[in-house]
C-alpha cells in the first residue's frame, strides 16, 4: 500500500529548494559585483577621489 502524500512536507521541501536557489543567485551576483568593482578600481587609478576619501583641510 502506498503512503498518503504529506503535502506540508512537500511544500516545505519546495520552499527550501526555492530559497536555496535564491541564495545561490544572490551570492553569484554579489561576487560578480565585487569582481567588477575590483576591476574598475585597478583599471582606473587616474579617477579623482570621491569626497568621502579626502580629509577636510581644517
Amino acid at each position: 500500500m502506498a503512503f498518503k502524500p504529506n503535502y506540508n512536507q512537500q511544500r516545505a521541501e519546495r520552499n527550501r529548494l526555492k530559497q536555496a536557489k535564491k541564495d545561490e543567485k544572490l551570492r553569484e551576483q554579489e561576487e560578480a559585483r565585487a569582481r567588477r568593482k575590483a576591476m574598475q578600481a585597478t583599471s582606473d587609478p587616474s579617477s579623482p577621489p570621491s569626497p568621502s576619501d579626502t580629509e577636510p583641510a581644517s
